[in-house]
């Protein structure tokens, strides 16, 4: 009689906890605000705040789920938002967590429905805050943290744990799918908390955080100085064109890409203007701009910084496009290194600011970590990969962070 008693109190602690039930699970440091079905269908994601962004445009269609919000607050400062997604059947037994853009401050509907509509349990969070720039931190350094590293690992614990209570049973395989931010987010979990996931997928990351938007004010202040630098759209049409033109056929294909632009040489002087500004021609000032754009960001003695943008991205550059300031997500390393979100960016000095923001900033933020050994030696795989008309962050990047990790680990990391 004893022991079956013991075996139903058992198989009771193991059974599987329907969707409205989960709102009763307890977590340490968390509240769990939703758990219910939604529909198959089309699911509208909340609306957000001006602050937050904007919500999609159009609703998702999405399988039956069983939706979970909660709050977590690792800190006395901390205010996570996170959602999980399991889906109500055809689950594959997987779990992925899916990244975020920029400054964050928002869900990943979009990536949550793409994950769920193959199978996977999935995971989002908003980082801690609201706003889709660096307002979110001035004042507030444990929420820098959160934006970090530690709203993801916190996320993706509790996510794992809201999936095996669901399904009685935890995820075979754990995954990371992020670009950009998301990238940076999934290089940080390699390196902070490489039991986290089983495989790594990170997308142009922005890992180089405080070195990219130094190289991005690098060439954005001169022209917003010199309005006589500003390379307007046509210009830009202009010297890609040119571009394409001197080095489409040198891989054999006269295809109007350029499969490793690294190679295409050409003249930039040729397209100095000769009688007059038009929009088939650059101007010195201009022609100056360009140069900026194609090169690295180097401090006064040298020292290497971050590179420059490959040639065939050059209709999408918009630093060199004028305007009343430098890109707002880049700004904002400085802002938060300043603590101060009206940081004049007229007075941007290279090597005086990049010292501060590296210290204030980069030691935080930053995944630039080259030694994955904790990662791999638990079987762990990490894919890169970053277009070549990338217009965000420079190509370069990936390459550099990719060498960096074979010169630490060994040149055979791909086998």
């Amino acid at each position: 009689m004893i022991a079956n008693v013991a075996l139903l109190l058992v198989s009771a602690a193991l059974a599987a906890t329907p969707c409205a039930g989960l709102k009763a699970i307890s977590f340490s440091n968390t509240t769990i605000t939703m758990a219910e079905l939604v529909p198959a269908g089309e699911f509208k994601p909340p609306a957000a705040t001006a602050a937050g962004g904007p919500a999609p445009a159009a609703p998702l269609i999405v399988p039956a789920f069983c939706r979970v919000a909660a709050v977590l607050k690792p800190s006395s400062d901390s205010e996570i938002q996170i959602e999980v997604w399991l889906p109500a059947e055809n689950w594959n037994g997987k779990f992925e967590a899916v990244g975020n853009g920029g400054w964050a401050g928002i869900i990943s509907y979009p990536a949550l429905a793409a994950a769920l509509n193959e199978g996977y349990a999935t995971a989002s969070t908003d980082t801690g805050h609201k706003a889709g720039n660096a307002s979110f931190a001035i004042g507030h350094p444990e929420k820098v943290v959160d934006f970090a590293y530690r709203a993801v690992h916190e996320m993706t614990v509790k996510a794992k744990a809201i999936t095996t209570a669901f399904y009685d049973r935890g995820p075979r395989l754990s995954y990371w799918n992020g670009c950009s931010t998301g990238g940076r987010q999934g290089l940080m979990e390699a390196q902070r908390y490489p039991d986290d996931f089983d495989a790594i997928l990170a997308g142009a990351p922005a890992n180089y955080q405080t070195h990219l938007h130094t190289w991005d004010l690098g060439v954005a202040v001169p022209v917003l100085k010199d309005p006589s630098a500003v390379v307007s759209a046509a210009k830009a049409r202009t010297l890609n064109k040119a571009m394409i033109a001197a080095c489409d056929a040198r891989d054999g294909v006269k295809d109007g890409l350029l499969n490793d632009p690294r190679a295409c040489k050409f003249d930039l002087s040729s397209l100095l203007c000769k009688a007059g500004d038009s929009d088939s021609c650059l101007t010195t000032p201009q022609l100056e701009a360009v140069k900026r754009m194609y090169a690295p960001a180097k401090t006064k003695a040298g020292q290497y910084i971050f590179p420059g943008k490959e040639p065939g991205s050059e209709t999408g550059w918009n630093a060199i496009a004028g305007g009343t300031a430098p890109a707002g997500v880049s700004l904002g390393s400085f802002q938060v290194a300043y603590d101060n979100i009206n940081w004049d960016w007229r007075t941007f000095d290279l090597d005086r600011d990049l010292k501060v923001v590296d210290e204030k900033v980069g030691t935080i933020i930053n995944a630039v970590n080259p030694d994955l050994s904790a990662f791999k030696a638990r079987g762990g795989k990490l894919l890169l990969y970053h277009g070549w008309n990338d217009t965000a962050i420079s190509q370069g990047n990936t390459i550099d962070y990719y060498q960096s990790v074979l010169g630490k680990m060994g040149s055979t990391q791909d086998n």
